[in-house]
């Protein structure tokens, strides 16, 4: 009899469900692709109904529903809290408390009202602490027998941040950091007075640190100030926040602003308002102080393991500057991170926790690199369904009976300027868009960055863009000679590829130094020379592996810009519809799903009840 395991995270960001049958997983996905609610914290009803059909399993046929954390014990956390910085946080304790008692303390009985649409039986329920999802969905999926497992985040129920040993005879926690001692939670002050939102900002506080001048006065101010009085770092990577300047505990915004402004002599950023330099710097500083902090952590994880291999997850475990900084290190000789290393990410580790280390159930070999399936898991859609879907828009479309003859036109485009929906098999889990629900474009071109940012995506024009590219091509282009499947490592363009930078460069605004022209491959290049790899092999998506192939064959570059297909406050599309829709109210010039091809100039107008434009909101 197999064993088929349900896991689900929910109630804090990107809830997701995830599916595993006898120790292998078979489908995961986040609810906000379902719902268009970005970071949707709901109870992931519409996943876990995607997960059951997917692998046809019925609810009554279930082994185990795990929860990716103890309720209890962060109930627990948020009583204790709330006593040791009484009377301050009064306002977060009546707040909190109520939704607490009214349903988060009755997690079991909650869950069981909200499946009773899928059967009437009792199947076992089973909650795993917060830190060991993470650390399962790292060393489960990972190719390595045993490893040093290390989980950096927010906070889970105490736990900020762990260090555990895998081995074939399960997981072991060796040390934990507790709360309010967070490196995450540290980033994320920083996010929240440099003007971004918090647990999805983050990602623009390390696009924004490149602009920031290292060899500044300004830069070695803010730097210092940062372990003088906000976190004191010891040698072992744990760290002490100074809760004077932290309002995360307490009440319901990060920082003590006033004193946060005292201190750096710069006022907290309003959201949309202008990027200075101050703000570059800040960014810069605790992107450092972050990356020093994490060096840290690796080499004790390293000391006390003994162990070459590491594997991450937890929020911080997506900073892929950082990541890169722990290969060139050298504590590690193997580096593997969890793409869904978020909360979202939870859901498939509790579901490990409870095969591997609840019920005893074997591990099997990994594939080629990992277990993952390349993290596509994600639904996807027979040409009847791409049809169905688009025929209330009326839309035009030519379809290719012969996917080469698709990919070559498509190449041709591309190296035309034009900017390509992409939409193809099964939708990734995990907040990388990695070749099946991407917008693609031309990576030599001048333009195109600014476009993307401006006239696709609608965000910050500072934002960077990563490359997709061959394999076989990394080190003819990029300083790294591992494989980065999940975009989830940073490497330096070669040097002979380069242009120089002016001696001014840093006197100008951001925008100056953003459009300068520094690569052969500008739309790809950051301000720093770096890009976001994601290295694509026949293996890992034979369909996005042929048109790099094509599109290599008719520029000699085999890499595209590969952005994730959903504009400012949407998530990444999900269905054929979404994809349509998100296609026919921005400016891409060509969609294409399965063998279908959309011409934008080819579209007819939208039926009356189709054309409202829509309006995104403000990310």
């Amino acid at each position: 009899m197999r064993t088929v395991i349900l896991g689900i995270s929910a109630f804090y960001h990107d809830s997701a469900a995830a599916i595993i049958i006898d120790g292998e997983i078979k489908a995961a996905a986040q609810e906000e692709r379902f719902t268009r609610l970005k970071h949707d914290p709901g109870f992931p009803i519409r996943s876990i109904r995607f997960v059951l059909d997917e692998t046809g399993v019925a609810y009554d046929d279930l082994t185990a529903i795990v929860f990716y954390d103890k309720p209890l014990l962060k109930f627990e956390r948020l009583l204790e809290t709330f006593h040791a910085f009484s009377p301050r946080g009064l306002k977060s304790f009546i707040t909190a408390i109520p939704v607490w008692i009214k349903e988060k303390l009755f997690m079991k009985k909650l869950i069981r009202n909200s499946l009773k649409e899928f059967g009437k039986g009792k199947v076992r329920i089973l909650f795993s602490e917060h830190h060991l999802s993470h650390a399962a969905s790292a060393f489960y999926p990972s190719p390595f027998e045993e490893a040093a497992i290390l989980t950096i985040d927010g906070v889970g129920e105490w736990a900020t941040t762990t260090i555990c040993y895998g081995q074939p005879e399960g997981i072991k926690i060796i040390r934990e950091l507790h709360f309010p001692h967070s490196v995450g939670l540290l980033y994320s002050a920083f996010t929240h007075y440099l003007g971004f939102k918090v647990n999805s900002g983050e990602y623009k506080v390390m696009g924004l640190s490149p602009y920031g001048n290292g060899d500044s006065v300004q830069f070695k101010i803010f730097k210092e100030k940062i372990l003088a009085e906000l976190v004191d770092i010891r040698e072992d990577g744990s760290i002490l926040l100074n809760m004077r300047y932290f309002n995360f505990a307490t009440k319901l915004t990060m920082t003590n602003d006033r004193r946060w402004q005292k201190l750096f002599g710069v006022p907290r950023r309003s959201p949309e308002s202008a990027i200075h330099q101050e703000h570059m710097d800040l960014a810069l500083a605790i992107q450092e102080v972050t990356e020093t902090i994490v060096l840290a952590l690796v080499h004790t994880a390293r000391k006390i393991t003994g162990s070459k291999n590491l594997v991450m997850a937890g929020g911080v475990a997506l900073n892929c500057v950082a990541n890169s900084k722990i290969l060139k290190a050298g504590d590690v000789d193997s580096l593997w991170i969890q793409p869904a290393a978020g909360d979202a990410g939870g859901a498939l580790g509790a579901a490990y926790a409870a095969y591997h280390i609840g019920l005893g159930g074997p591990r099997k070999k990994a594939g080629i690199f990992d277990s993952m399936q390349y993290a596509y898991l994600g639904p996807e859609y027979a040409d009847q369904e791409i049809i169905r879907a688009i025929r209330p828009y009326e839309a035009e479309y030519e379809h290719f009976k012969n996917f080469d003859h698709l990919t070559a036109f498509v190449s041709e485009k591309l190296a035309e300027g034009n900017i390509i929906g992409w939409f193809q098999g099964r939708m990734e889990f995990g907040p990388r868009a990695l070749g099946n629900r991407s917008i693609l474009a031309d990576p030599r071109s001048e333009a195109i960055q600014k476009k993307l940012n401006l006239k696709i995506k609608s965000r910050e024009g500072f934002r960077p863009f990563a490359p997709s590219i061959l394999v076989e091509d990394l080190c003819d282009w990029f300083t790294l000679d591992k494989p980065s499947p999940y975009m989830l490592l940073v490497a330096s363009l070669k040097e002979s590829l380069r242009y120089p930078l002016p001696e001014n460069y840093f006197t100008g605004d951001l925008y100056e130094r953003l459009y300068h022209i520094r690569s052969r491959v500008p739309a790809v290049t950051h301000v720093d020379y770096s890009s976001r790899i994601q290295t694509v092999s026949f293996e890992s998506n034979p369909k996005f592996w042929g048109l790099l192939q094509e599109f290599k064959k008719r520029t000699g570059c085999g890499m595209l810009v590969n952005t994730s297909f959903n504009v400012r406050g949407e998530p990444i599309v999900c269905s054929p519809e979404d994809a349509y829709r998100g296609f026919r109210h921005s400016e891409m010039d060509y969609l294409v799903m399965g063998n279908y091809l959309f011409d934008k100039k080819e579209q007819r107008a939208l039926p009356l009840k189709y054309a409202e434009k829509i309006i995104f909101p403000s990310d």
